[in-house]
């Protein structure tokens, strides 16, 4: 029962997304199962040592400093809900901490390699048309994938190179796009859109064959797909074109914050 109220918490009060609720969950049932190896039966019996024992049940489960400190968030969220809903008194996590993660910095496209995906979709076709805009509207805005599959047409204002996106958390935001980005746009909404429709309607922008909506992960699989006919040496997702778009930005001479705000960091 208490899981599912925190189910219901992570989603109506936290805006959490699915990945992020199927993430937190899966988590926490895997540290009710180490409570049980230990004996404890409720969350309010957990003190810290028993937490410190299980971050090194991970460590000896070879478990890498991520995903330990993802376990550790998830933990603290949940225990926070407990306290805002009076279940304990005192919350465990406050005197643990979570292990220190080795800072990498993220992989980019250099804008050679960039070009080259760019052009790989065939502009001559509606699913070409498609792709080229989406892969257009990836590099030009740094929006994240998912933010990209939920677009609907009142969300683009091609007239003041805008995009009005709802992004974490349900934050609002508005990016700006370039020139070579609305031209990919409107040539597919003036012509590739409309033969994908096939008279469904929808306010979808980015529509799959049938004229439904295009999920996140077909965005996935054709950044993938066009980055290995681009003939790039490396394994290209989405986050890589989004860090790109900064990178470029930033060697442009942009201003660190004006990137923060257009990639919708909060820091």
């Amino acid at each position: 029962r208490v899981m599912n109220g925190y189910t219901r918490y992570l989603e109506a009060e936290r805006h959490a997304s699915p990945y992020t609720v199927r993430n937190y969950t899966r988590d926490l049932r895997h540290f009710i199962e180490y409570l049980n190896s230990e004996k404890v039966s409720t969350f309010d019996e957990v003190e810290r040592q028993l937490l410190r024992r299980y971050i090194s049940f991970l460590q000896g489960k070879g478990y890498e400093k991520t995903s330990i400190s993802r376990k550790l968030s998830a933990l603290r969220s949940f225990y926070n809900y407990l306290i805002q809903r009076d279940l304990i008194s005192v919350n465990p996590l406050m005197a643990v901490s979570s292990p220190k993660l080795d800072k990498k910095l993220p992989s980019f496209l250099s804008g050679e390699e960039v070009v080259r995906m760019l052009e790989s979709p065939d502009s001559a076709t509606p699913l070409g048309q498609r792709d080229r805009a989406i892969l257009e509207l990836l590099y030009a805005s740094g929006l994240r994938v998912s933010e990209i599959a939920k677009l609907d047409l009142d969300n683009m204002n091609l007239s003041t190179l805008e995009v009005r996106v709802r992004g974490k958390r349900s934050k609002e935001r508005v990016v700006l796009i370039g020139k070579p980005a609305v031209a990919a746009l409107e040539l597919y909404l003036r012509e590739g859109r409309q033969q994908l429709l096939a008279g469904y309607r929808t306010e979808a922008l980015f529509v799959n064959r049938y004229g439904r909506r295009l999920s996140q992960r077909s965005i996935q699989k054709a950044i993938s797909r066009y980055a290995v006919a681009a003939g790039l040496d490396k394994r290209v997702f989405p986050h890589m074109v989004r860090h790109s778009f900064a990178t470029h930005l930033l060697d442009g001479g942009a201003d660190l914050r004006v990137v923060q705000e257009l990639l919708g960091h909060a820091n």
